[in-house]
């Protein structure tokens, strides 16, 4: 997929995802919080904690999806790799430093599924990966 193309279906993924955790009651801080060494997507807010979201958009379904967000073989969540996951902590503990907040942190994630053809977004939201 070209880097133009892959870079849409990444920003629709995340306004998708943005949408979605609002949904469940959160407050978004900021997005694509960016330092040399990392990016966090979105930071959020809920129940006193800050979280540190990190979307992962697949989009195409794979033949037979039926709307199960269980599809095996199918869950853009597995592609955050532990490098990935250290490079988020690293920025997360960089935000926190640089505005002084000493409040609970976390970092989640929200796998998007993203059906171009029917312009739907299936979102799942998973808290506590580190």
């Amino acid at each position: 997929m070209e880097n133009s193309k892959r870079k849409e279906i990444g920003r629709i993924g995340e306004s998708a995802a943005a949408r979605f955790i609002e949904r469940k009651g959160f407050v978004i801080i900021e997005r694509n919080y960016r330092k040399p060494w990392g990016e966090i997507d979105i930071i959020a807010e809920k129940a006193g904690v800050v979280r540190f979201i990190e979307v992962k958009t697949l989009s195409g379904l794979p033949p037979g999806y039926n709307g199960s967000r269980e599809t095996s073989g199918y869950r853009p969540e597995e592609q955050i790799h532990q490098a990935k996951l250290r490079k988020i902590a690293r920025t997360a503990q960089s935000y926190m430093a640089q505005n002084e907040d000493s409040r609970e942190f976390q970092i989640d994630a929200v796998g998007v599924y993203l059906d171009t053809t029917k312009r739907v977004a299936h979102c799942r939201l998973f808290e506590q990966i580190l």
